[in-house]
């Protein structure tokens, strides 16, 4: 199967919060409560025995759009304290490549930036498929458009 590897982000943005670089990573590198901020993830859990972020830790997704569901599962690929998490996902059972997220933590004088940055990874077989499970035939807008509201409720968690 070949997988097209966009190298540009397909969606990305930044937000500037009066919160520790420390305190930032330590919400976005966990799955299980960044979902709280999220559109369309709405549980996701650590899976074999992890309990945090590492490189090779994997994670389960699980997703909504209306009354659509599906799961993804997750293998973080960077985990750099105070700096960068990022994870790839794919599509459960196939493991078909969807995607990349990366949360990148800047210092500032105030506290950090955080920008969270997607790359779509589905091969163009699938994308057929995904707008039928998913219900989103943008992709990419939609994905710009949930990340800015995942970074608004972010700030507003980190200075509450």
């Amino acid at each position: 199967m070949r997988i097209p590897r966009f190298p540009e982000p397909g969606a990305t943005g930044s937000v500037t919060v009066r919160a520790t670089p420390e305190a930032a990573y330590r919400v976005v590198s966990d799955p299980p409560v960044m979902v709280r901020f999220a559109e369309e993830a709405h549980r996701a859990r650590w899976l074999r025995g992890a309990g945090t972020a590492a490189v090779g830790a994997r994670f389960r997704g699980y997703n909504r759009n209306g009354l659509r569901r599906w799961v993804t599962t997750c293998r973080v690929t960077d985990a750099d304290p105070d700096r960068r998490f990022a994870y790839e996902v794919t599509a459960s059972p196939l493991r078909i490549p969807i995607s990349r997220w990366q949360y990148d933590i800047e210092p500032t004088g105030e506290g950090c930036t955080v920008t969270e940055t997607n790359w779509l990874r589905v091969p163009l077989w699938f994308i057929p498929f995904a707008i039928t499970i998913t219900g989103v035939s943008d992709r990419i807008g939609t994905n710009d458009a949930h990340i800015t509201t995942t970074l608004q409720r972010l700030k507003a968690h980190l200075e509450q």
